[in-house]
């Protein structure tokens, strides 16, 4: 949830500021507010997004990393394809500990939406 707004706010969208921190975080219920909240700044954000803002090229620093330069566009890939990993890892992680997470690819999300 933090990743996925700094990289709205990297992008241009509403600003994350610090890290967020699990333990502001303590409960189901104030992590889905939360989600709902960072789900709301990335919808906005997007639709806000022109053609031509997809090739505004923008610095960032990931931690205390050097800074690098990307287009907004190739962020937003990154963005979307890093979220794919995770959903993967924690599929493997669920399945080494005996529980079979069932079907959690996009597809699935969206037929149920």
């Amino acid at each position: 949830m933090s990743t996925e707004w700094g990289w709205v706010d990297r992008c241009g969208g509403a600003h994350r500021g610090p890290r967020l921190n699990a333990i502001d975080f303590p409960t189901v219920k104030a992590v889905t507010e939360q989600w709902t909240r960072v789900e709301t700044y990335l919808r906005d954000f997007l639709a806000a997004l022109r053609d031509e803002d997809l090739d505004t090229v923008v610095e960032f620093t990931i931690g205390d990393g050097p800074i690098q330069a990307m287009p907004v566009g190739q962020m937003l890939h990154h963005a979307a394809v890093h979220g794919v990993h995770h959903r993967g890892q924690i599929a493997l992680l669920l399945r080494s500990l005996g529980y079979v997470p069932g079907d959690f690819d996009i597809l699935f999300y969206y037929s149920r939406a």
